[in-house]
């Protein structure tokens, strides 16, 4: 098989690479500074100070207060649970509550946890997303009843990269009293995050998703929110997850933090335009369809389906070619079914198996872009030549 021209990561909303400043930081705390922070001799003390500037800025990234807490997790999976679960316990088994709001798009996390909860008689309204792969605020206002005890809403789609309403939900649960989380997993790092101006009650994240370590997340969680621990043990982490730290991810997770919010411009301008002109590119081809107006799009995703082209034959050419893309959800990726947001904004079964997402890094450059416009075209054009569907 020919090597392929060039080596190009285009599926940045499964993960990124880690930063190269962030993986300098990390470091010395594998194999020099490598004490238990609870232990009270220099091994462990001397760790401190990184993580309280970690955490520091990971505090300062979503403009969290000096009194809320932001709680280190594995991932933003452990966090979604965590709300979820906790809200049972805290609020929703009693019974005097019963009810959770969400939409047909969340992440498996929020999504199978919700289906978790419906089996131990909690009722769960999903939300339906209008053609351009979002909802209205209105929408939550009149699913919300007086046994709802919270509304679980994604800051933006980690396959379209639509940006959902946050700060208007978000006024309506604090105006009704209702405990409102956002999964923030593919907002961070690509467009402002702020929990106070949002009156967000629970926010989650994972590193990965902004060039931080794998298996690196945390909980917001605003000051007088009560919930019940996922994890129970020592008393780290203010007794709410126990678990001894880890140092070093830790410490790459505040540093990724901080330059996802130095880059939040270049996001917005460089990422942003070289999106656009692949876009641009991919929609000069007859039949393409693009999920969402760019307007109300984080600036590095672009979902598209090409008409008389299935996505796993598109991903396999665009594979053989040296380019990473993927046809949806990394969580889902085995499943080969047709792509669910596609589903959800009415798509055709036929189109919906078309769907390719494409999503870039600041670290992505001009020449991948050409090189990807090229493969593409080039791809479809063969694929429609032998499809029977067109």
């Amino acid at each position: 098989m020919q090597e392929p021209k060039m080596s190009v990561y285009l599926d940045n909303n499964a993960t990124t690479l880690v930063d190269p400043k962030v993986k300098e930081l990390m470091d010395p705390y594998f194999c020099q500074m490598y004490g238990n922070p609870n232990s009270l001799h220099r091994f462990g003390t001397e760790t401190h100070p990184a993580i309280k500037k970690a955490l520091d800025d990971l505090y300062e990234g979503i403009n969290a207060a000096d009194e809320d807490d932001v709680i280190i997790t594995s991932c933003a999976t452990e966090s979604n649970n965590w709300v979820i679960k906790g809200v049972y316990f805290d609020i929703l088994r009693h019974g005097v509550k019963n009810h959770i709001v969400t939409t047909d798009v969340e992440h498996p996390a929020v999504r199978a946890t919700c289906a978790f909860l419906e089996t131990l008689g909690v009722e769960v309204t999903y939300l339906p997303i209008n053609d351009q792969g979002t909802i209205s605020a209105e929408q939550v206002r009149e699913a919300i009843t007086e046994k709802t005890a919270l509304v679980s809403v994604m800051w933006a789609n980690n396959e379209t990269g639509m940006i959902f309403p946050i700060q208007e939900i978000g006024e309506i649960c604090r105006e009704r009293g209702i405990l409102f989380h956002t999964d923030a997993v593919q907002a961070i790092g690509k467009i402002p995050v702020d929990v106070q101006k949002a009156k967000i009650d629970l926010l989650s994240f994972s590193a990965h998703k902004f060039h931080g370590p794998k298996g690196m997340g945390a909980l917001y969680i605003r000051k007088g929110v009560e919930l019940t621990p996922l994890f129970h043990g020592g008393e780290h982490m203010s007794g709410r997850r126990s678990g001894t730290l880890n140092v070093a991810g830790i410490v790459g997770m505040g540093e990724a933090m901080r330059l996802a919010v130095q880059y939040l411009d270049f996001e917005k301008s460089n990422v942003r335009r070289l999106r656009d002109r692949l876009e641009n590119a991919l929609l000069e081809l007859p039949d393409v369809f693009v999920v969402g107006s760019r307007e109300n799009r984080v600036p590095n995703t672009v979902l598209i389906s090409v008409k008389g082209v299935e996505g796993e034959a598109m991903l396999w050419d665009l594979n053989k070619a040296g380019i990473a893309a993927s046809t949806g959800s990394a969580c889902a990726s085995e499943d080969l079914e047709a792509n669910p947001v596609m589903i959800a904004i009415g798509a055709d079964k036929e189109l919906a198996h078309t769907a390719i997402r494409l999503s870039l890094s600041r670290f992505t450059t001009e020449a991948e872009i050409d090189y990807t416009i090229e493969v593409f075209k080039k791809s479809a054009e063969r694929l429609r030549s032998i499809s029977s569907s067109y």
